[in-house]
């Protein structure tokens, strides 16, 4: 079991495994929701997602839509601010800020994605992939038409 919890400790959750993909977003709504030069997210599947308290304390924001449906949704503890899980009703899996977690989760970054979008002043110095918005689009794409 992966613990983990806000800056307060006012909402604690657990997730049993985390699944992957763990990516760090260079988009600019991540990086405006995070206040970081990228998000690390990694995903869960909801069935081995838990909240364990602070339910009440979650808020969350929809930005408006850009492009297409589903809206960029920020969810985060009223009491100290700290981004937070938030599972969606209808899905299977969603992201985790991997900030958030106080145990390993076993997996470590397999990419940045969003790469055209990168702050100027931050360097990606790992060798992880970079993937821009249409190479990732194009590889989810084929990971959704492999499973069907």
């Amino acid at each position: 079991m992966i613990r983990g919890s806000c800056l307060c400790g006012g909402v604690e959750f657990e997730v049993q495994r985390a699944a992957g993909p763990f990516e760090l977003c260079h988009c600019p709504r991540c990086r405006k929701a995070s206040g970081s030069a990228f998000v690390a997210g990694v995903v869960v599947q909801a069935r081995d997602f838990q909240l364990l308290s602070g339910a009440e304390l979650i808020r969350t924001y929809e930005a408006p839509v850009r492009e297409q449906p589903p809206p960029y949704q920020v969810a985060f503890c009223s009491r100290c601010g700290s981004p937070v899980p938030n599972p969606p009703s209808n899905g299977d899996w969603f992201e985790v800020p991997a900030g958030l977690l106080d145990e390993d989760p076993m997996l470590r970054p397999d990419k940045h994605i969003f790469v055209e979008c990168k702050s100027p002043w931050f360097s990606i110095s790992d060798s992880l992939p970079r993937l821009t918005k249409s190479e990732l689009v194009a590889l989810r794409q084929r990971s959704r038409e492999s499973k069907s």
